[in-house]
């Protein structure tokens, strides 16, 4: 079960090995307050760098749970936003499977859509997620290690 977050507007923050549930996301930034909600939904594609995808498996640092809670934390300080809503998979992924689920809530569409783009972007950068990619010729790839 995830942990509660520490900023009011921080509604559901977790990393799961499970498949991942936009209608989740959207029920827990469900309010009346809010004229837009931006959703953001990572999937896993069939293709990188030129080459067949044939599927891949995400890893993650003992401490990425934390870091997520600490980026949407700071994208609610940051962003006049009534909720934020980050849920990363984990362990191996077919093509088509959601990856990732970014959503937040605010007044009006423009902080909502800011807001998800710095809560994407700064998880991507942030949180210590790393993706082993195979492709369909038999190589592989290892992409966000330090």
């Amino acid at each position: 079960m995830p942990e509660s977050p520490q900023h009011p507007a921080v509604r559901l923050v977790d990393l799961r090995e499970t498949p991942l549930d936009v209608a989740e996301v959207l029920a827990a930034l469900g309010d009346d307050a809010s004229g837009g909600l931006t959703l953001f939904v990572g999937r896993v594609r069939d293709h990188d760098h030129g080459l067949g995808v044939r599927g891949l498996e995400y890893s993650a640092h003992p401490s990425a749970l934390d870091a997520l809670r600490r980026v949407c934390d700071r994208v609610a300080e940051e962003h006049d936003v009534h909720g934020v809503a980050a849920v990363h998979r984990v362990g191996r992924l077919e093509i088509g499977d959601i990856a990732v689920v970014v959503a937040t809530t605010a007044a009006h569409r423009g902080e909502a859509f800011a807001a998800s783009r710095a809560l994407i972007d700064t998880l991507k950068d942030e949180v210590p997620i790393w993706k082993h990619q195979q492709f369909t010729d038999g190589t592989d790839e290892w992409v966000g290690t330090p």
